[in-house]
């Protein structure tokens, strides 16, 4: 039996935690290191981690120590572990931490690396439009996502996944990967492979900023950024009054509708899009003359125009509102009438 420290802390990491503690003919978790309890709502109450929520649970002890500190070797060693089973813990462990368990640590990372590696390989996969990605376990070294690989499984990317959606199947996925790598390589039935050299992208986070749609791009981009972002860190724009979206183009100013609508337009909100789709093109509802970053809606229907096609929000979130389908939402801001006066005139 495999006496094993597993080091999480987010959601994603929660399967992968639950599948070694109940494989008890293979492994044993004998302790977890997470974050220590956080500020969270508006409350900033104190809040633990899901990770030290689940061994709570499971009646496994916590360590919240900083591996940067001078005693947490001693205390990682006091727990008796002889492997480490990384998923998406958010720090770096230095060498003399990695050379502390006798048979290494283990990381279940999200990409089917060597490609993106990095903090977030989802989020940038759906972005850039693959249509497959997977799961990796390696071996932990210094390097970012460099170490050998023991195993690998792949995932197709829905054309609607969300960054959400699909973390979700790789995480519990993933728990069988860690699981099966683990168990292989403590019976040494498991040949490490060293990662192929190359130049790979990197999938950096994605900030609040990098989040604010663009609207003078294609409807595709427009739709992959969205999906990307959901539900972290949260795709979002300005809604001004007159019923138009603005978003940074990518050179830090503002990309709109055009001086004709960009006039008077007062005060602007942050506005959260929740889920979206690229309008079919064949019903004839939709609008085929809405300018980047105008909004059109009907009872049924809000699109928003691109550099191509128009793309229709299903649900949203305007500041101080809680989420709802999209069509409520502008029935309820009064939006309607407005716009399709403005822009539509044949709906």
């Amino acid at each position: 039996m495999l006496k094993v420290l597993f080091a999480g802390t987010p959601d994603v990491a929660v399967p992968g935690l639950r599948r070694l503690a109940g494989d008890k003919e293979h492994f044993e978790v004998v302790a977890v290191l997470t974050r220590p309890d956080a500020p969270q709502g508006r409350g900033r109450k104190l809040t633990p981690s899901p990770v030290k929520e689940a061994a709570l649970e499971l009646d496994i002890p916590v360590l919240e120590g900083d591996p940067k500190e001078p005693s947490f070797i001693a205390e990682l060693k006091a727990t008796g572990a002889q492997a480490g089973a990384i998923v998406a813990y958010g720090k770096i462990l230095k060498k003399d931490v990695l050379a502390a368990l006798p048979m290494g640590w283990y990381n279940l990372h999200f990409s089917l690396l060597p490609q993106w590696r990095g903090a977030a390989p989802v989020q940038r996969s759906i972005w850039r439009g693959d249509t497959v990605t997977g799961a990796t376990v390696f071996r932990l070294t210094e390097g970012m996502d460099t170490g050998p690989i023991l195993a690998q499984s792949t995932c197709e990317i829905g054309p609607h996944d969300t960054s959400g959606d699909l973390l979700d199947r790789l995480a519990e996925d993933g728990s069988h990967l860690l699981a099966s790598a683990l168990e292989a390589m403590a019976e040494g039935r498991i040949v490490m492979q060293e990662q192929p050299q190359g130049a790979y992208e990197v999938a950096k986070k994605i900030s609040h900023d990098d989040a604010r749609i663009r609207f003078d791009v294609p409807v595709f981009a427009v739709d992959r950024q969205i999906r990307a972002c959901t539900p972290e860190p949260g795709a979002w724009c300005m809604l001004h009054p007159q019923g138009v979206v603005s978003a940074d183009n990518g050179n830090g100013d503002r990309a709109s509708a055009g001086e004709d609508v960009e006039k008077d337009m007062g005060d602007a909100e942050p506005f959260h899009v929740l889920e979206a789709r690229p309008a079919d093109e064949q019903d004839p509802q939709v609008p085929s003359d809405l300018k980047p970053g105008m909004l059109a809606t009907t009872k049924k229907h809000v699109w928003i125009g691109t550099a191509t096609a128009p793309i229709e929000l299903l649900r949203v979130k305007a500041q101080g509102k809680k989420a709802m389908r999209a069509a409520d939402w502008a029935r309820g801001a009064r939006l309607a009438p407005r716009c399709l006066r403005r822009l539509n005139p044949r709906c």
